[in-house]
């Protein structure tokens, strides 16, 4: 059987390291120019080297994206920037395009190639040509069912095959979309969605209305504030026995934009459940661990409610109420790898370091989430800044966030970094 890995997203250096520290086994990046994440995207040719030496020494992958839809004028930049990525021995690149595939095979011909969901493989046949052509995994469109999996995995065992669990959903195929360049001038296939499926539209209905010599529109009826576009989030975390059985060996999280407490929520919960695959429990265990964890997910996250997609040959579900719901739970912080020089002056018991996030106040109940998922329930007794070294009542996120202190009791034992820190909001 083949080991199953959990395909964490990032888009800055503490978001991968956030993944890794609550289990991802790998994660896939991309600078601007080459991925379909131009904004809210730290990395360059330089993060992508401290990444990839992060992910190497903790033996994780990281994968590339060179996911566009590529003009002639992005082909002139490419060959550069694969050397680049081949000297810096990158696991895997991640590509849609076939003449992006066709340069990388001239220019670094032993480079894994997985094919991106973008490139809407949803067949066997489809399948085996791709791994014709030195495709090594695929990445299957959202759009395949539990059915299709197994039938391809039947006939192209060889190959590996990937699949979305978790995130956000497009509304058009597979991602093919053109809103954005259509509203905005910001083309989605080129890493610049606007996101007008999360919108708020009025519509209006109209029929057409005939008689004498003139055809007119009638109005029937104004709707204002619908979300028409606006597709629940996937979430396929009770089915991940099930896409094993098919034949997916890698289990994709979606978010490279979000926060690093989704990160460390997300796939530390994803990381425990599939854990449980590998284990030999008892099936209503299994099932109970499972609902346990859905129901963290529900509940606990800023999320527009979840579907299983395309997965069971149902249509993906939509939100037209709203265009998210919110969580009772707020993202207060994260704990660093720092030592204090007020440590030994304030005769701490178990000190921690974090970087302030949102508001967090005396008296308050917080939860801090470790990277095994335990989960550290306490009321908030005090509190210092490490600036100063003061005592205070409250701390501030924003404006890159107060570093405070907080002590816990001894019992606790140790919070290491990445550690997040979350408060009820209700």
């Amino acid at each position: 059987m083949k080991k199953l890995e959990l395909l964490a997203p990032t888009g800055n250096m503490l978001k991968m390291e956030t993944a890794f520290a609550y289990g991802a086994d790998a994660v896939y990046l991309g600078i601007p120019e080459f991925s379909l994440r131009v904004r809210i995207n730290d990395f360059d040719l330089t993060g992508i080297r401290r990444a990839t030496k992060y992910a190497h020494d903790r033996r994780k992958k990281v994968y590339v994206t060179i996911n566009i839809f590529a003009h002639n004028e992005h082909l002139k930049k490419l060959p550069a920037y694969l050397k680049k990525l081949q000297a810096f021995k990158v696991d895997a690149l991640i590509v849609s395009d076939p003449g992006i595939i066709a340069l990388i095979k001239r220019a670094w011909p032993k480079a894994e190639i997985h094919l991106s969901t973008q490139a809407n493989c949803t067949n066997l046949e489809a399948v085996k040509f791709w791994a014709k052509q030195g495709v090594k995994r695929i990445i299957l469109g959202r759009e395949v069912t539990l059915q299709e999996i197994k039938e391809i995995h039947r006939a192209v065992p060889k190959i590996e095959l990937e699949y979305f669990v978790h995130g956000a959903m497009c509304m058009a195929y597979s991602g093919r979309c053109f809103l954005s360049k259509l509203m905005v001038g910001r083309s989605a296939n080129l890493g610049d969605c606007a996101q007008p499926c999360r919108w708020e539209y009025n519509v209006t209905e109209h029929r057409l209305k005939t008689g004498g010599h003139a055809e007119e529109l009638e109005l029937v009826e104004e709707r204002h504030g619908a979300y028409l576009l606006n597709s629940k989030d996937l979430c396929l975390i009770k089915y991940l026995k099930e896409l094993q059985e098919a034949g997916i060996t890698s289990f994709k999280i979606e978010g490279r934009a979000k926060s690093v407490y989704y990160q460390a929520t997300v796939v530390g919960i994803y990381r425990r459940a599939l854990n449980l695959l590998t284990k030999k429990t008892a099936p209503a265990k299994l099932k109970a661990e499972l609902n346990y964890l859905f129901s963290e997910l529900e509940t606990k996250l800023i999320q527009r409610g979840y579907t299983t997609g395309f997965l069971l040959g149902d249509k993906a579900e939509q939100n037209i109420a709203n265009s998210h719901n919110q969580s009772v739970w707020e993202f207060c912080g994260q704990t660093l790898a720092l030592k204090s020089a007020h440590f030994k002056s304030l005769n701490l018991n178990n000190p921690v370091v974090f970087q302030v996030h949102n508001t967090v106040r005396i008296g308050e109940e917080i939860e801090l989430i470790r990277p095994d998922y335990d989960i550290i329930k306490i009321s908030l007794q005090k509190l210092w800044d490490d600036k100063s070294g003061r005592e205070i009542t409250e701390a501030h996120g924003g404006g890159g966030g107060q570093i405070a202190i907080l002590d816990l009791p001894p019992s606790v034992g140790l919070v290491p970094r990445f550690t997040v820190i979350r408060r009820l909001t209700i």
